[in-house]
């Protein structure tokens, strides 16, 4: 097939992002598919835009390696939509509710599955007061790698009280989530979809130990910045509670093809203590990625987990 990946765009995920289409890329000529790099964020000399540099490729699928806005979004599915393209990953609806963190609760909650209390919270509240007693997490409500995650403590880490002139994630960002801090364990479940029949397939749990701080941007995608324990040590009821959460998450939301259920685990409150934190629908595919990881786990080499979503991309449109 002629697999058309895009990639980069211009979100603060941008590099992340074009390494993960560069691994894609090779992996689908590897396979034997016509692979071709598209750069989202590069500008043409032709100012060609970007439906006309798509329909240029005549691809049979579109492998969305994007991450962040407008890739992750919904945004660039719809487009994809209009212009009658079968791609990658989740479409319009799951995209746009799954990148909005208050919007998942919203849909995700009522229907039984644990999350931590949020509470929307613009600059001018987080200044006048903090939003929840300290402990607490701040974090963009629609970004996603952690970008611009704080932990703020009792000691005054983000001062006391929060002000406009301190460094934190208030001076980028106009509209914050803040959730009660979670003690204990970072844990993860990518959910791939099978090829015959759909079905939703938590693959593994996997545990982030960070060698300090906490599982940020840097975390993630530095090498030896943090320790993928795959499969967890977890009693097993907490395993099986964390890969049903994934998988019921993933059909709850509508995602299609791939997602990662993202979970933080209090070990001192059992099952009890393992609550949902948000579901990326574009998991990142760079060699530190833990959808292949977790693939690998489970027989799936990188070239197999890619053309799995190739193909799936393509039954989906037919």
């Amino acid at each position: 097939m002629r697999v058309t990946v895009l990639m980069g765009g211009w979100s603060s995920e941008r590099a992340v992002s074009l390494v993960s289409g560069a691994g894609v890329a090779e992996a689908a000529r590897s396979l034997g598919h016509a692979g071709t790099e598209l750069d989202m964020g590069a500008v043409p000399a032709d100012g060609a835009t970007l439906a006309d540099r798509l329909l240029a490729t005549r691809p049979d699928v579109v492998f969305n390696a994007l991450h962040g806005t407008p890739g992750e979004d919904g945004t660039v599915q719809g487009l994809m939509d209009l212009l009658g393209l079968a791609y990658t990953h989740s479409g319009v609806t799951a995209s746009a509710i799954a990148i909005d963190k208050a919007l998942t609760k919203a849909l995700l909650v009522p229907q039984g599955i644990r999350m931590p209390a949020g509470r929307v919270v613009t600059r001018a509240e987080l200044f006048a007061a903090d939003p929840l007693p300290r402990p607490y997490v701040l974090k963009p409500v629609n970004e996603g790698s952690s970008v611009g995650v704080a932990i703020v403590t009792a000691d005054g880490n983000c001062s006391m009280p929060i002000s406009p002139t301190a460094e934190g994630p208030w001076q980028h960002h106009a509209v914050l989530l803040a959730e009660p801090f979670i003690a204990g364990l970072e844990l993860t479940v990518a959910v791939l979809e099978k090829p015959d029949t759909g079905e939703a397939e938590p693959l593994a749990v996997t545990e982030l130990r960070p060698a300090s701080g906490f599982y940020d941007y840097d975390a993630k995608y530095t090498e030896g910045l943090t320790t993928h324990v795959c499969p967890a040590d977890l009693p097993s009821e907490v395993a099986e509670a964390a890969r049903a959460t994934a998988a019921r998450a993933h059909g709850l939301l509508g995602c299609r093809g791939v997602s990662r259920a993202d979970f933080r685990h209090d070990p001192a409150r059992g099952a009890d203590g393992l609550f949902l934190l948000e579901v990326n629908t574009q998991p990142g595919m760079t060699p530190l990625s833990l959808v292949p990881e977790q693939a690998a786990h489970r027989g799936l080499s990188y070239p197999m987990l890619v053309d799995r979503l190739i193909r799936l991309a393509a039954g989906a449109r037919r």
